[in-house]
């Protein structure tokens, strides 16, 4: 589960340590350590009830962890002294169990009564690679289910509510749904249920639906009908000159998963409305790879600070500042999924005091034109076509990456063993830039050539300042040949 970077990234720490269950007092709640990678909430409950009945799992997908809470304490006794005398499987990998700190996993609905489900699920997708769009997650839910009702909200990170007919389909979709991939290797669900018991929908488009009211469909763009594999396929259709490829069959879910669509669950094909080949239909512009940044600090932002910044979310061909409109600059990505994936997580966001505004250029690629010098003295244009830094290179790279909203907690890792809590405080203020507040360091393997860990800061502000100065740091240490490059990105912890 590393994340990317020279030294490969750092195994996640547990929320209980290993072989503890004497130090941690029971629990009904059970944390399960080991879990493979394509595990649903099905897999856990299939393993685990038979050691009593089960009211709640919460997944941590990236961190192949569960907790999961039973109704009865001699449940979750029997679960962890059961997994320490002989092998629980969990889809035909051994799994780990010990009492979780928590007594009781939160959720947010109806909190009185531990079974209560509800209808409308929140559904978190969790480094998404690709665009999100109520289609795609009609596709992925009413097979399970019936769908009566999507809305996509992009406040934190992606997350949408799926409005299903009864609490029985939300359960079944909870429980098939819960951990797994909408695209190989991303586009991760978690899913919990969600406060309000019903959606209310204005219009029918990418980011919200009515499936019981298809009059309110406004769609002058439905185009050629776009195509594209749903759960589990590789990535979405790719686009070809020509419009999109050839119709592609809707996948269903992996065999060996203990949720399996029979015969009449599968259509043949599912054809998608074409948004002008990408998810921008609802702001009138043809996708491009070509992102527009507005309200850059005059003196402190530059060519490299944006990169610094951006490649978090996909490679950076080319960065241009542009001599006509201050404090603007046209930054060239790898593909319109990676603008769209900046939009997302970058536009509104502050940095130096400026607010950002992201949006798709109509340029489709950087010409370095008028170039000239920045306040700081540097060029107003730079190539990183072939910088090592970029982080999406390869899909292998590219699904280590966690795509996460800006937070106040930032992952550092390719650092090397002997820089100390001191001295990366140091390299803080000699940068000009706020300290971090606390500081963890994650155990690195006996053989690792590198160290990894977390950096929390008092906002989320300041942790967006310090990547963006300090992300691709080149740190030498003494006697050492090459130096190594500090890597940086937003953490999934919201503190430490």
């Amino acid at each position: 589960g590393g994340w990317g970077g020279g030294g490969g990234g750092p195994s996640l720490s547990c929320e209980d340590a290993d072989g503890d269950s004497h130090r941690i007092s029971p629990s009904p709640v059970v944390h399960v350590r080991g879990l493979c990678e394509a595990v649903v909430e099905a897999d856990l409950i299939d393993a685990l009830e038979k050691f009593g009945t089960i009211c709640y799992v919460m997944m941590m997908p990236f961190k192949r962890q569960a907790l999961v809470e039973f109704s009865e304490l001699q449940s979750a006794d029997r679960c962890v002294s059961c997994g320490a005398k002989e092998p629980v499987y969990i889809a035909g990998q051994q799994a780990y169990f010990n009492y979780s700190t928590s007594k009781r996993i939160t959720r947010p609905t109806n909190a009185d009564n531990p079974n209560s489900g509800n209808k409308v699920l929140l559904l978190s997708i969790q480094n998404p690679l690709y665009p999100i769009t109520t289609d795609v997650l009609y596709t992925v839910c009413n097979p399970v289910g019936n769908v009566l009702r999507i809305v996509i909200f992009k406040r934190n990170g992606i997350q949408a509510m799926v409005e299903f007919e009864s609490v029985h389909c939300a359960q079944k979709a909870k429980a098939a749904l819960n951990g797994a991939d909408i695209y190989a290797g991303c586009c991760t669900l978690k899913i919990e249920y969600a406060r309000p018991t019903r959606l209310n929908v204005i219009k029918n488009d990418n980011e919200s639906w009515d499936y019981t009211k298809p009059y309110l469909v406004r769609r002058a763009d439905r185009g050629k009908g776009r195509q594209r594999q749903a759960i589990l396929g590789e990535h979405p259709a790719s686009y070809s000159e020509n419009g999109y490829g050839p119709p592609c069959p809707l996948l269903p879910l992996p065999s060996n998963s203990r949720y399996k669509l029979s015969p009449l669950d599968v259509p043949d094909m599912v054809s998608y409305p074409l948004p002008q080949s990408s998810s921008y239909s609802y702001s009138g512009h043809t996708p491009s790879s070509v992102a527009m940044v507005s309200g850059l600090h005059p003196s402190k932002m530059n060519c490299t600070r944006i990169f610094n910044l951006f490649c978090l979310y996909g490679n950076i061909e080319k960065v241009k500042f542009m001599k006509s409109v201050p404090g603007t600059a046209l930054v060239e990505m790898g593909d319109e999924y990676a603008v769209d994936r900046a939009i997302t997580h970058l536009n509104s966001i502050k940095v130096f005091g400026k607010r950002l505004n992201v949006c798709v250029s109509k340029q489709h690629a950087v010409i370095p034109s008028q170039v000239f010098e920045l306040e700081d003295g540097s060029s107003s244009y730079k190539d990183f076509a072939m910088t090592r830094n970029n982080r999406f290179s390869s899909a292998g790279q590219a699904s280590k990456n966690i795509i996460q909203p800006p937070s106040a907690v930032l992952h550092y890792y390719n650092v090397p063993p002997c820089v100390s809590q001191e001295q990366l405080l140091r390299l803080c203020s000699e940068h000009d830039v706020p300290g971090f507040v606390k500081f963890k360091m994650f155990d690195a393997k006996p053989s690792s050539k590198t160290i990894s860990g977390l950096l929390e800061f008092d906002s989320k502000t300041e942790a967006v300042e310090v990547l963006t100065v300090l992300n691709h740091y080149q740190i030498r240490i003494p006697n050492g040949s090459n130096p190594y490059t500090l890597k940086l990105c937003f953490s999934t912890s919201s503190h430490l």
